[in-house]
């Protein structure tokens, strides 16, 4: 209901083309492609051939849940494809990117990423209802130095990344010593080889409905880097233009 209630509204929207371009959409641990339903619509009114699939963040290990980016990227049929993710979502992009590096990959954006794990993880993995909720990706989230994302290796694409700063969770918020989305610090969200890096007032779990969000997606994917200036109504104007 909600995905069809989000793309009536951007069907009222101007479109500019931008044809021969994919975006491969990635959400996170123990959410849906739903949760980026806002997103991809925005995308799909820009031009672009978006592939935004559900995948089992909760039943698998991070290591077999690769094989769903690699089907995601098929889908854009050797278009030039881009990343955007949420969360988990850009692990398992630099999971994927680990050992191949395609000539048709264009630039990726993060939302929330725990490159470097989250301190959720540390404090709460030990409880059973932690890994119930969670999965086994979820409990390789963690901030040690054999976790899988500070395993995997630094970036060597163009790599924008968004991170958030408040929360709505008093309780996971004492994990953290600065700033955070409740789910994620700050901190962690940085990567080396990133290319550009925002901090945004969004929460973990909406930060990609943000206005600012989303029209951030966009600056970076046509040109590679946000536009640190950008103001709200500068956003939403961006996002429904007139």
């Amino acid at each position: 209901m909600f995905r069809h209630l989000v793309g009536l509204l951007f069907l009222l929207l101007p479109t500019s083309a931008l044809a021969g371009e994919c975006v491969v959409l990635l959400h996170g641990l123990a959410r849906t492609d739903v949760s980026l339903a806002v997103m991809e619509h925005v995308l799909e009114r820009e031009g672009y051939h978006v592939v935004s699939n559900d995948y089992p963040s909760t039943d698998l290990p991070i290591e077999p849940l690769l094989a769903y980016v690699g089907n995601a990227v098929a889908e854009c049929d050797g278009e030039r494809f881009h990343f955007v993710t949420h969360s988990m979502g850009g692990i398992l992009v630099r999971g994927w990117l680990r050992d191949r590096h395609p000539k048709e990959l264009g630039r990726t954006v993060m939302l929330a990423p725990p490159n470097h794990g989250s301190e959720v993880t540390d404090d709460y993995g030990d409880l059973a209802i932690y890994e119930y909720l969670n999965g086994p990706a979820g409990m390789q989230l963690g901030t040690d130095a054999d976790s899988m994302p500070n395993r995997l290796p630094k970036a060597d694409f163009e790599l924008g990344i968004i991170a958030g700063d408040r929360t709505v969770n008093p309780i996971l918020s004492t994990s953290f010593n600065g700033p955070n989305d409740g789910k994620v610090s700050v901190k962690s969200t940085r990567l080396d080889g990133m290319t550009d890096h925002l901090v945004v007032h969004a929460t973990h779990t909406f930060i990609m409905n943000n206005p600012v969000v989303i029209a951030q997606t966009l600056t970076f994917l046509r040109e590679g880097r946000f536009d640190h200036d950008m103001t709200l109504t500068e956003a939403i104007t961006a996002i429904f233009p007139q």
